[in-house]
C-alpha cells in the first residue's frame, strides 16, 4: 500500500536529523546503500497476529550516506504486510487499527522534519 499526500514526499533533512528524527518517531534506519536508505517502523496487528512494515524510501540528493551532512530526500512512503521467510507483501489488506497507528508515525515523523 503506498501512502499518498502524506506530505513527506519531497521533503529534505540531513543524514544525522532524518536517523534522530526518524528514531524518535519508531523508524530505524534498515536498509542503505551509499546514494539510498529505507527507514522502518514495524506495526504490530495484535487482533490477528500479523506484522506489518511502514517503509520511508529516501535518496541522498547532496553526499554519499557515509557522511552526517548528506542531504536525503523522500521518495515513497508504504505500508506491507511482513511474509516468511522475508519480504513484504504491499498487497493485502491492512487492518484499520494499522492504518490508524501508520497515520500516526507519518504525521510525527512529518512533524519532527518540519520543525
Amino acid at each position: 500500500m503506498i501512502f499518498e499526500n502524506t506530505g513527506l514526499v519531497g521533503l529534505q533533512s540531513d543524514l544525522l536529523y532524518l536517523d534522530e528524527s526518524a528514531e524518535k518517531a519508531g523508524f530505524i534506519r534498515w536498509q542503505w546503500e551509499y546514494y539510498r536508505a529505507t527507514y522502518d517502523c514495524k506495526i504490530e496487528d495484535k487482533q490477528n497476529g500479523g506484522e506489518y512494515f511502514l517503509r520511508v524510501n529516501t535518496r541522498a540528493v547532496e553526499g554519499k550516506l557515509e557522511k552526517p551532512d548528506t542531504v536525503l530526500a523522500i521518495e515513497a512512503v508504504y505500508l506491507g504486510k511482513a511474509t516468511f521467510p522475508h519480504g513484504l507483501d504491499y498487497e493485502s489488506p491492512v487492518p484499520q487499527p494499522v492504518l490508524e497507528i501508520a497515520g500516526k508515525r507519518i504525521l510525527e515523523l512529518k512533524q519532527l522534519l518540519e520543525a
